[in-house]
């Protein structure tokens, strides 16, 4: 987390060392990044980098948790567009994720070099815990009448499976440069698996 100078900035100052620190991550993964970079793009001189972050990590994960933010706003929308359909909804998340090209390069940096605490702050775009708030917010907008599913529990971690599985795709689909119908194609067929079932029913 930032420091309080960081935030005492005026919000030109903040956008202007925000877009310096998206554009170093985007370029190479957080642990080669330069801070030397930042400041330099930033034109502010290196100890005041430490004056708003602790470290290089701190900025890097102020970045990623503040673009998940945005992406939850997007999922919470896609809902509502399908009308609760959770699986039709993450598909429409990952394809607009994909061809929209907005903060990409940083995304694929991330999820090419995924630690537990990247993989964290992005899963919390679909679920965090399932006894707070948000979770509930985004489970009043699924159609739980479409999901096998008895209660709060097994949505929760419906959600998780899911997750899991466009994680994989979006790894997939940067580490091979998969073209948008490619990658499509593929995380079309892993969610009909889901949606279907795997085991044949008698």
């Amino acid at each position: 987390m930032p420091k309080q100078t960081f935030f005492n900035l005026p919000e030109k100052k903040r956008q202007t060392l925000m877009r310096a620190v998206e554009m170093e991550f985007s370029r190479v993964p957080m642990y080669e990044a330069s801070i030397a970079n930042i400041v330099k793009a930033a034109d502010i001189p290196r100890g005041s980098f430490y004056q708003y972050f602790a470290d290089k990590e701190d900025a890097f994960f102020f970045l990623l948790d503040k673009l998940s933010s945005e992406r939850k706003d997007l999922f919470v929308s896609l809902l509502k567009q399908h009308d609760g359909d959770l699986v039709e909804s993450i598909a429409a998340f990952f394809q607009t994720v994909i061809t929209e090209g907005e903060n990409l390069d940083f995304m694929k940096n991330a999820f090419l070099n995924m630690t537990h605490e990247i993989e964290d702050s992005i899963a919390r775009i679909f679920s965090d815990r399932k006894d707070n708030q948000e979770f509930r917010e985004v489970s009043a907008l699924i159609d739980k009448q479409k999901l096998n599913i008895t209660d709060e529990t097994e949505l929760f971690h419906v959600i998780q499976i899911l997750t899991s599985v466009m994680v994989h795709n979006f790894v997939e689909t940067f580490a091979r440069n998969l073209s948008d119908k490619e990658a499509m194609d593929h995380l079309s067929i892993e969610l009909n698996l889901l949606k279907a079932g795997v085991y044949k029913h008698e």
